[in-house]
């Protein structure tokens, strides 16, 4: 057994299953998702879809095992998880930058002849003549004040944790979890009172698409911290040990950010001068 005992800083992950199930349950969520756009039966959506998240539970099950037997992520190793993080945290900049560019290219003045599409989709106004638009300092405003709380709470959080405040750790999260939930409550209120649908406009889809997926991401987002409250309550993450919790955070951050942009950009920016509906 010493001849083959591990003598590096890497993980050499073991022989695991998740993978290929998640490359098939991902292949029927497809398939499924095209068929019900086609009037076709959904439940081979809702199939892949639960596919799609057991295979999501197990793997990251293994991986939070791997985690808390203290030799799997060692300094190295933990220094590459950080890089694949930052990594994946900017190729979800670069989504949401796809959309702010929607965005600001209806936004912009644009040539009649050069633009005729667009000109025929928007009357050659942005928004468009006849949209009426949310008052930024009424419910976008107190989302707004939500997440920047949120983002005290979690690094409140944070700090407990590098500390040994286990209490001031799980009051943090709870918190920051609470505020999450509050967050997409209030935007789906929001979202109910909008003068404008998703069709019929460009202003619509880009502003739907772009509040819509950060929505989204702040659903993902408070799950994160949920399972990290979870681990908290377990007794998982130490001073020293705690990558599960610190991408929790880097990530609700991220989210945060991404919603002062939208706040600026796309509801006080974009609604100067124009009717809003309050």
């Amino acid at each position: 057994m010493s001849a083959i005992a591990k003598n590096h800083d890497y993980h050499m992950v073991e022989p695991s299953p998740w993978p290929f199930v998640m490359s098939v349950s991902l292949l029927v969520f497809a398939i499924g998702a095209v068929s019900w756009m086609h009037h076709w039966t959904p439940w081979i959506f809702f199939i892949g879809l639960v596919g799609v998240l057991y295979s999501f539970y197990m793997w990251w099950a293994d991986v939070v095992k791997e985690a808390n037997n203290g030799v799997d992520h060692t300094p190295v190793v933990q220094m590459h998880h950080r890089y694949g993080m930052m990594l994946f945290i900017a190729s979800e900049v670069m989504f949401f930058v796809a959309w702010f560019w929607a965005y600001f290219d209806g936004f912009f003045r644009f040539d009649d002849v050069e633009q005729y599409a667009r000109v025929a989709a928007t009357g050659g106004h942005w928004p468009p003549v006849g949209v009426e638009l949310f008052d930024p300092f009424h419910l976008p405003l107190f989302n707004t004040l939500i997440l920047l709380t949120s983002g005290t709470t979690v690094t409140w959080a944070h700090h407990a944790l590098l500390e040994g405040d286990r209490k001031g750790l799980r009051w943090g999260l709870a918190l920051t979890i609470a505020l999450g939930v509050l967050f997409s409550t209030v935007q789906a209120i929001e979202y109910s009172e909008a003068a404008f649908s998703f069709a019929g406009n460009m202003y619509g889809a880009t502003f739907f698409m772009a509040t819509g997926f950060h929505g989204f991401h702040v659903l993902i987002g408070t799950i994160f911290l949920a399972v990290c409250l979870i681990r908290a309550e377990r007794g998982d993450f130490t001073p020293e040990r705690h990558l599960g919790f610190e991408f929790a955070a880097w990530y609700w951050h991220f989210v945060d950010v991404v919603w002062l942009f939208l706040f600026a950009s796309v509801y006080i920016w974009g609604s100067w001068g124009v009717a809003l509906n309050h």
